[in-house]
């Protein structure tokens, strides 16, 4: 089966759980076996790992017509694409696109990242979709996150090939509420043209039925996971203070991610025994107020503002870490708990979170608890015996939390889609 995937990220240049997400299932679903993926991104960079998808870079895609020897080709773009693909996609230009910004290949140029003006990438990314879909054989197309419904649409009514969504978050979640009706209305309409939707909890799925009106035989939740550690990333070895504490959050410092109740429940903890340190990685709009509340609360002196982490710096802070803390006010899934599990990190998860759907050896608050918050915090920390079972416990548990389980379902949906 072939499927053509869009997303907006792919590892190792991400900004967060989505590019995390979108690598996981694609690897776990090339692990089950008679399955190829051409996995679209706006800008490839090279060195994604491309040995169980064809990485394809909107980038690259031609849409409008150059004449251009094969070398000059392989100059420009040979480190991430092949010459071939790009005259291939060149025949299949469909309408004159001269009028759009292109460079000297006839390809829109995209950041790579979430840009200001976001909302032209997103239809720039879908006219590229256009091209490619004309282009490259597939069975099925896959839509990752809202920022590429537009592309999946597109696919779709040129070659008349089924779309399936999958909902990594909405914008209830990321706004609390307070949705952006641009973004609203993407989002819907790519629910809405879908054959099948896929959202990553229970908790997103009654979202996506309650607040756009979707009908719930058309969506089906499949839970994500996380890739086994490298041997080198599990040999880490963190220089702690054996006189001192880490409790960290690490994520987006925005309003969803609920920061403000992680600071507060800091205040609580440090009342109570002083050889704490908090630290909140990460980078958003709300960092500024959150180190000014941190100062407010006179706990600046126990409190680590170190910047947006990736990759191995992601794994050496939950090294250095005894607790890990996720005080989501909503957070559709959330990877970053079974991240810190799988280093060995006892973990507090918000009741308002979809990976508290499957997570049974972490301590559970409601996101505006900060007293339970705190509890929880200043128990494991100052209890071995209960730092040591939800170690342990949950290192069992999320061995078992493997992404080839979630790529069977997802593979099962599209063989249900198909034969409908």
């Amino acid at each position: 089966m072939k499927a053509l995937m869009f997303g907006w990220e792919f590892p190792p240049h991400i900004l967060g759980g989505l590019g995390t997400a979108s690598y996981g299932l694609t690897k776990g679903m090339w692990e089950c076996g008679d399955m190829e993926i051409d996995f679209v991104i706006p800008k490839p960079w090279g060195d994604e790992d491309r040995e169980f998808a064809r990485i394809i870079g909107a980038s690259q895609v031609p849409v409008a017509w150059r004449d251009v020897s094969r070398e000059y080709v392989e100059h420009r773009i040979g480190k991430v694409m092949s010459p071939d693909l790009y005259f291939a996609l060149r025949d299949h230009i469909y309408a004159d696109f001269n009028y759009m910004r292109t460079n000297d290949l006839g390809c829109i140029e995209f950041s790579g990242r979430y840009p200001d003006n976001l909302l032209e990438e997103i239809n720039n990314y879908s006219i590229a979709a256009g091209v490619i879909a004309r282009t490259v054989p597939f069975d099925i197309i896959h839509s990752h996150d809202w920022l590429t419904y537009p592309a999946g649409i597109h696919a779709k009514q040129v070659t008349g090939k089924p779309l399936v969504i999958h909902v990594h978050a909405t914008d209830y979640d990321r706004s609390r509420g307070n949705v952006n009706p641009t973004v609203f209305n993407i989002e819907r309409d790519g629910m809405i043209h879908a054959d099948h939707i896929i959202t990553v909890s229970n908790l997103t799925r009654r979202t996506v039925i309650e607040k756009y009106g979707i009908d719930p035989a058309k969506v089906t939740t499949v839970h994500n996971a996380v890739v086994p550690l490298s041997q080198d990333l599990l040999d880490i070895k963190a220089d702690k203070n054996p006189k001192e504490k880490v409790v960290t959050f690490l994520g987006r410092i925005t309003m969803q991610k609920g920061p403000e109740y992680f600071v507060e429940a800091a205040v609580k903890v440090l009342r109570l025994c002083h050889n704490v340190r908090f630290v909140m990685a990460g980078s958003g709009d709300m960092m500024d107020k959150m180190i000014r509340l941190a100062a407010e609360r006179g706990i600046a002196d126990r409190f680590h503002f170190p910047g947006f982490q990736k990759g191995r710096q992601v794994y050496e802070m939950l090294a250095a870490s005894d607790v890990y803390i996720m005080p989501s006010v909503s957070e559709p899934f959330g990877i970053s708990p079974l991240e810190a599990m799988q280093m060995g990190v006892p973990s507090i998860i918000s009741k308002q979170s979809g990976c508290a759907e499957i997570l049974h050896n972490v301590i559970k608050t409601d996101y505006w608890d900060i007293d339970a918050m705190a509890d929880a915090i200043h128990s494991i920390i100052t209890y071995p015996a209960m730092y040591n079972q939800l170690r342990e416990e949950g290192l069992r548990e999320v061995a078992q939390i493997t992404w080839d389980k979630a790529g069977q379902k997802v593979i099962d949906i599209y063989k249900k889609v198909l034969n409908r």
